[in-house]
Formats: C-alpha cells, sequence, structure tokens
C-alpha cells in the first residue's frame, strides 16, 4: 500500500503514537492508597494478591515475569488502540527509534534468501573503520553461523545492536575474495537521522523530508531549511508522507518557525490532564516563505499536529490523502523492573478546535487496524468524493475556510493515487519485492563499474543507457514471472523510474535516491507547481 518499499532497516519500524516529550517521575503500580479510622494504609489489589499468591502457593514454580508481562499486554490492550506496554527486553529498542542515536556496528542490510546483506555502510560509522564494505554478506557472528530461515530483522538488530564499547566478531563473504573475511567491530554511538533528504528540486524550491519526530528531528530541520536557503531557495515542501509522528514538542517547535507571535500551534487536554496550549512565540525564521506540505495515509499524530496548524492558520496548502487520523497522546511512565506502559492521557486538538482522532472501540484494536483497507476498498486513495468523517461539526481556519474532524487531516489539493500504468506483471513484480532484490543483485554484480558515477543524474543517464528494464524482465522470469510484452511496455516508465532509483539508493543512499524519486511523483510535481504559481 505504500508509495514505495522501504526495505533496508535502521531502528526498529515505526509507531503510531505521540509522545509528551517528558516522563512521568512516578512509579506506577497496582497499590490503592486506602484511608481509614484516621489513618493511611495501602492496600493490595486483586492482582497483587493473584500474583502473591501464585509465586508462594502454587503446586509447581512458575516464571512470574513472563506471566506478568502477558497479563499487562492483556490489561492494556483493553484500552484505545494507542496505548501499550512495553517488556523490559523490547524497551530500549523501542525507545531508539525516537532517540537521537542507539549503539550498534553502523550497517543498514537486508534480507534475502536467508541472508544477512549489507547494502549500506554508515559513514564514519564501526564498520567503515573496519573495512566492511557494502554488498558483504553476513554468514556468522561470535563464530556461531548467521544464516537460514530463522534470521529476521529483530533477531539480526538484537544481534548487531549493542552497549558501547562492546565487540562483536563478523564473518562476510564478499565478491572476488575467494576466502570468508573476518572482523572485529566495536560498537559505537550510531545517529539516528530523521531527516531523509534535502534538495534543491526546481529552481528556487526547497524539499525536505522528515520521517519521523524524534529527539533531533527540529535541530536537523532547521538545519535543511538553513542549507537549503543559501542554496537559493524561497519556498519549501515539506514532506510528512508516511511519517506516523514521535515526540509532540519537536512537531511544536517545527510549526513555530512558519508561524506569527500569537498563533495558535496545538492544544490538548485530558481527564487527568490540565489544558495545555502550544502558541508561535514570533521568534520564526521563515514565517513568509511560501510553503507546502505533503501528507498521505500513513501521516500520523505529530504529523498531523504540524500541518493541522498549518492549515488551520492559512499557513500552508496542503497537498496528498487524507492523513492517518490519531489524536491521542501518550505519556511513557516507568515500571520498577526496566518496563514501562505508554498511557494515553489526553487528545490534543488542532487550533480550529478539531479532533483528528478516527474513531475506535476500546479493546477493538483489530478493526481499528484495517481502517486503512477499508478507506482502500471505498476508492478513498484515489478520489477525495469517497472521503467520509466522523465528526459532522463544521470547523473554520483562521480565514474563514471549512475543515473537518473525526479522522485526519484532509488536505487542501487531493492527488489521489494514479494507477494508469499499473498492469499485473508490474503489480506482481513489485508486490513480490522482485524489483529491489533484482537492484541489489545489480548494484552487486557492477558495484565497480557503477562507484565511477558520483551523482545521481550521472549515475541514472548510465543506467538508461543499458536498458536495466530488459535485464531485470530476465531476472523476474527467472523467478517465476512471465513476461507479459504489452504490460511491460506500459508499465515502462513506472519500471524504469523504480528500478533506477533502487540502484542508485544502493550506491548513493537517500541522497540520491530521494531527488530522482521525487522528480515524477505525481503529489510532489502538483506541489511544485502550485510553489511555481
Amino acid at each position: 500500500m505504500k508509495k514505495y518499499i522501504l526495505p533496508t532497516l535502521t531502528v526498529l519500524g515505526l509507531t503510531l503514537g505521540i509522545l509528551i516529550g517528558t516522563t512521568l517521575s512516578q512509579k506506577a503500580n497496582a497499590q490503592r492508597i486506602v484511608y481509614q479510622n484516621g489513618t493511611w494504609s495501602i492496600e493490595q489489589s486483586k492482582i497483587d494478591r493473584l500474583l502473591s499468591l501464585m509465586e508462594n502457593a502454587y503446586v509447581d514454580p512458575l516464571n512470574l515475569d513472563s506471566i506478568t508481562d502477558e497479563a499487562m499486554t492483556d490489561i492494556v490492550q483493553k484500552l484505545d488502540p494507542h496505548s501499550a506496554y512495553i517488556p523490559a527486553k523490547d524497551l530500549e529498542m523501542v525507545s531508539s527509534e525516537l532517540a537521537g542515536s542507539f549503539s550498534g556496528i553502523g550497517v543498514q542490510f537486508t534480507i534475502q534468501q536467508d541472508t544477512v546483506r549489507i547494502v549500506a555502510v554508515i559513514s564514519g560509522g564501526p564498520s567503515e573503520g573496519v573495512g566492511i564494505l557494502a554488498g558483504d554478506k553476513l554468514i556468522a557472528v561470535n563464530d556461531s553461523s548467521f544464516v537460514g530461515r530463522k534470521i529476521n530483522n529483530e533477531k539480526v538488530m538484537r544481534t548487531l545492536r549493542g552497549e558501547k564499547g562492546t565487540t562483536v566478531a563478523l564473518t562476510v563473504l564478499r565478491a572476488g575474495s575467494p576466502e570468508p573475511l573476518s572482523f572485529t567491530v566495536t560498537r559505537g554511538d550510531i545517529p539516528v537521522n530523521s531527516v531523509d533528504a534535502k534538495f534543491i528540486i526546481n529552481k528556487s524550491i526547497g524539499f525536505v523530508r522528515v520521517n519521523k519526530f524524534g529527539e533531533t528531528t527540529y535541530r536537523e530541520f532547521i538545519t535543511a531549511l538553513a542549507e537549503l536557503r543559501a542554496q537559493g531557495a524561497t519556498r519549501f515542501i515539506i514532506d510528512l508522507r508516511e511519517n506516523s509522528g514521535g515526540y509532540m514538542e519537536q512537531a511544536i517547535r517545527m510549526a513555530n518557525e512558519f508561524l506569527r507571535r500569537g498563533d495558535l500551534i496545538v492544544y490538548a487536554e485530558g481527564r487527568a490532564y490540565p489544558r495545555y496550549e502550544a502558541k508561535a512565540d514570533g521568534s520564526g525564521r521563515f514565517k513568509d516563505v511560501p510553503l507546502v506540505v505533503l501528507i498521505d495515509d500513513f501521516s500520523a499524530s505529530a504529523s498531523e499536529i504540524f500541518a493541522g496548524a498549518m492549515q488551520d492558520n492559512d499557513r500552508a496548502q496542503i497537498i496528498g490523502r487524507r492523513s492517518f487520523g490519531k489524536g491521542l497522546v501518550q505519556q511513557q511512565i516507568p515500571f520498577d523492573d526496566g518496563s514501562a506502559v505508554r498511557l494515553t492521557v489526553a487528545r490534543y486538538y488542532t487550533p480550529s478546535g478539531r479532533c483528528i482522532q478516527k474513531p475506535y472501540t476500546l479493546g477493538e484494536q483489530e478493526d481499528y487496524q484495517k481502517e486503512l483497507l477499508d478507506r482502500f476498498d471505498h476508492g478513498e486513495f484515489y478520489s477525495a468524493d469517497s472521503v467520509h468523517f466522523a465528526d459532522t461539526t463544521t470547523y473554520r481556519t483562521k480565514e474563514g475556510r471549512i475543515v473537518h474532524g473525526g479522522g485526519g487531516i484532509m488536505p487542501d489539493i487531493f492527488v489521489g493515487r494514479d494507477t494508469t500504468l499499473n498492469t499485473p506483471w508490474y503489480n506482481r513484480c513489485v508486490n513480490l519485492a522482485y524489483t529491489y532484490q533484482f537492484a541489489y543483485k545489480f548494484t552487486d554484480e557492477h558495484r565497480k563499474e557503477l562507484t565511477r558515477y558520483k551523482d545521481w543524474q550521472s549515475l541514472e543517464k548510465h543506467l538508461l543507457s543499458r536498458d536495466v528494464l530488459r535485464e531485470f524482465v530476465a531476472f523476474a522470469q527467472s523467478k517465476g514471472v512471465e513476461p507479459n510484452e504489452a504490460e511491460i511496455a506500459k508499465s515502462k516508465p513506472l519500471m524504469v523510474r523504480l528500478l533506477n532509483a533502487y540502484i542508485v539508493r544502493d550506491l548513493l543512499g537517500d541522497d540520491g535516491f530521494f531527488p530522482l524519486f521525487e522528480r515524477d511523483d505525481e503529489i510532489t510535481k502538483r506541489a511544485v507547481e502550485v510553489l511555481s504559481k
């Protein structure tokens, strides 16, 4: 369903959550404080009493920690879809998603044919320092085999990450080397970047893509804007597509750069959470630049705060498709054993007063997760006329335009998915990830030749001269996708663009991928058109 596949992983998945940037100091527990006969006493809850009985009186020994984790998970699942219990073993990995860095070896990888393949080595990271190269195939870790069907993304990340300063022994196969190569890597701090790309897309239009709202997002974002302005950008496209959110304070700081003093950015309130308002302080350095914000079905929470603030203040044109619809605020509360709960404590509202949270039923998470599929089935991905909002209240922007709540941010300019060039042959190749597999194989086989090209423009020109599509058709056929000449001819522009973009990414990273890919993206082209006027 996503606009393109992102198969390389450096962090653990995206969360559809928005977190307040502080943590409760109180340790949550299941005890009740009771006032009786003039004195205070602590009374155990039924859950505490049951666990105590199980621990001390049950006939057989029990793994009470495991039972407790399962019980906590079940209890929290009875709440809204965004509250979550996080066991201690998972907390560090989950939290590192929004942190500014984590400790690891500094590689991007993919798993193909039960083998971990190094796609990219992070510049200045530990792996680069010992000589690991893109294209290497990881076959052993600490002298133990590391291939086979049991290898998955989570296992790879748990194995390669670790405490800073610790070492891990890796054995790799490398093209051109007759023997396996061994390296000892000392883990170090690996940055987790929020800004995927920043570049001049058309004359004086700067493009910035933000993938999440983490600890360093605002700093990365303002640096990207400053660099593009120095290159001549006077208008900007902020791409929040597929950005599922993160820290609310980072979205507020970003929005502050574009709004005038006193403009409301967002407010939040809950049953035990006093109303909190965030307003622009007037210090923004980009208050007058023309602006477009891109959103789609996977833009959520903090992305929707930023987009909603721009829309309700009539500050920017919002272009794309209706956003996810996540208007709940979580607070992370730690437990003594190292676990934590992310508990929904408030709802947030855009400046016009709308809550964009889509409907949900307590404990009914399956239907909630299927809502995007329902949108697809109803044709919403292709037509604005298919969009329906649960909240029928009329809200108005600062200049009086009507906007809606109860199910995401509706863009000012809707751009549906363009499927005119899609064919069954193209869809099957993409859905089975053969496009990505071929790109990696092609890059690996021609790496020495391709590394002569230092920018995406010259590399793309070379790839076009090679007729990569012909080679891909043969590759797909070897995988069982029989060629259909009419369908191949129809889908050629889409397939050539995707193959070339993936190959460029394998050689030059996201700095090459996004300028090439976005050049022909329909939503991006519409944004350029709006700003050019």
